[in-house]
Formats: structure tokens, sequence, C-alpha cells
């Protein structure tokens, strides 16, 4: 009974890390409708500025999350300004995935080129001492994250609903030309969302760094993960994504456990297969972030 005790709260710790960096990929897709495929090489950025900072200024890792999500803010939101908003009004949709999957692998690349292939390892700073929980132990690292993740997607619903920016958001989400016509900014909404995406990838990164070794493909995995609790969750739910991350992490550590580590990925892309062919829209999914709710 230990054990099992212990593989689930080891998949709910990893449900947390999904979350934090899904969260601010589902809220870009809600409002902005574009799937940013470079997502996951956000994530790597602020992992490598994480590294940076903590061993350039020797500071604890999770104080560089004051210079990290803002960077990460304002490059998301250059990345709406001037590549995604010349292509909104495309004849096609699918040219904006295109040109995000252009932007993930010249930023996978920049970093191959800038920091070699190498791993870069940040300081653990404590954040790897076990903590014991009745009969589990959990890292310091895991407990902070899963703690984190649920103020951020409380955080994000009351953003959301109870500020006049947040209305506004909403308003654009529900309907773009209704809200034009109300005297809101669209495009402004835009590059603000997505610069607010961007730096909760921020906040992931200073958290995960110091768990896991940065790379230049340290995104990959996370991003492809991300999607999965994505479209379970459904697309453009912030609390579906929440619910998502926790399956998603049960399922991996369950698997891991009982089926075989080699098989964790097939457990979990398997599910995202049947998702998409049972239930599309997801668990939770709705048409726009206007009545999301955690």
């Amino acid at each position: 009974m230990e054990t099992f005790l212990q593989v689930v709260t080891n998949g709910l710790m990893l449900g947390g890390l999904f979350a934090i960096v899904s969260v601010g990929l589902t809220l870009i897709f809600g409002i902005v409708k574009v799937i940013n495929f470079a997502h996951g090489e956000y994530l790597m950025i602020g992992m490598y500025l994480t590294f940076l900072l903590a061993t350039g200024l020797d500071v604890h890792p999770y104080l560089t999350v004051a210079a990290v999500a803002p960077l990460l803010f304002v490059l998301g939101a250059l990345t709406q300004r001037f590549l995604i908003q010349p292509l909104m009004h495309a004849r096609d949709e699918h040219v904006q995935i295109f040109a995000t999957v252009g932007l993930s692998t010249a930023l996978m690349n920049l970093a191959l080129l800038v920091f070699g292939a190498d791993i870069a390892s940040t300081p653990a700073s404590g954040l790897r001492t076990s903590l014991h929980i009745g009969p589990v132990r959990i890292l310091a690292g895991q407990a902070v994250i899963f703690c984190v993740s649920i103020a951020l997607v409380v955080g994000l619903h009351y953003y959301l609903q109870r500020t006049q920016t947040g209305r506004a958001i909403r308003a654009v989400a529900q309907n773009r030309d209704a809200a034009q016509l109300m005297g809101i900014n669209v495009n402004w909404i835009y590059v603000l969302t997505f610069g607010i995406g961007a730096a909760c990838v921020g906040l992931a990164a200073s958290l995960v760094a110091p768990l896991y070794p940065t790379q230049p493909t340290s995104g990959t995995y996370f991003v492809l993960i991300a999607f999965v609790v994505v479209v379970l969750g459904g697309l453009g739910s912030i609390g579906g994504a929440f619910v998502g991350a926790m399956i998603i992490g049960l399922i991996d550590s369950l698997s891991g456990f009982y089926i075989g580590s080699d098989l964790r990925e097939v457990a979990v892309f398997g599910v995202f297969l049947l998702i998409l062919i049972l239930k599309p829209s997801g668990l939770f999914g709705r048409r726009s972030l206007a009545h999301v709710s955690p």
C-alpha cells in the first residue's frame, strides 16, 4: 500500500509540473487561437536564463524568476506583434502554425550555437531534499512546483474573471468583432495574452531548471506532454489543463512503475489518441475562455 501511495504521489507531483508548463499554452490558444509550437523553446530559454543568473550572480534559482518571467513576457509579446499578428488575416490559418514551428527550430538551433550540446546544471540549492509526509516522500522542489501550479491556475482565473483587463480578454475570446466594436484594442489584447502565456513558461522555467538538466532540446519533451494535457483538459480551458495534467501525471507514474518505464510515453500518447477519437473537445472543452473556471 505504501508503494502505491508513493507512486500516486509521484504522479501528482509530476502533474503539477505538467500543469505549470501547460497553462500558458492553453491560455494562448484560448485567446489568440494559435497553437504555439515554440512553447517548449520558450521553456528552454527560460531554463538557460535561470542557469546563467543563478550561477553568474550566485543567487537562489527561484529568485531569478523576477528577471526570467518579464524577459519571457517580452519575448512572447514580440512574437505575437511581429510574427503572428501580420499573419492573423492570412487565408490559410496553417501559416501561423508553420511560423511557430519555424520559430521553434530557429530558437533550438540558436541555443545549440550559443551553448553547445553540453548539459547545463542549475544549482539545486536544497530543492532535492526529501520531505516526508506520512508514508510518502517528495522532493522539496516538487512540492513547490505543485503548490505554485495551483496558485497560478487560481490567480489566472481571478485575473480573467475579476479584473477589467481580464474581462476584455474574455470578451475578445468570445467574439473578436463585437469586442472591437465596444472599443477594445484586440491586437493589444493578443499581444498581452501571448506575453502572459510566455511569462507563465518563464515562471515554470525557474522552478524546473534546478530539478532537470538544461540543454537545447530540454523543452521538446515538456511541450509534447503539454499538448496532450491541453487536448485532454479541453483546448482553452485553464482549469481543464490543470485536471488534465494531474491525470497525465498519474498515468505516467503508474504505467512507468507497473508496466515499465519504456512504455510510459506509449500509455500517455495512447490516452491522447483515445481522447482525440472519443471526445475531441477534451474533458472540459469549451468554445472560449469566456466561461473558463479552475
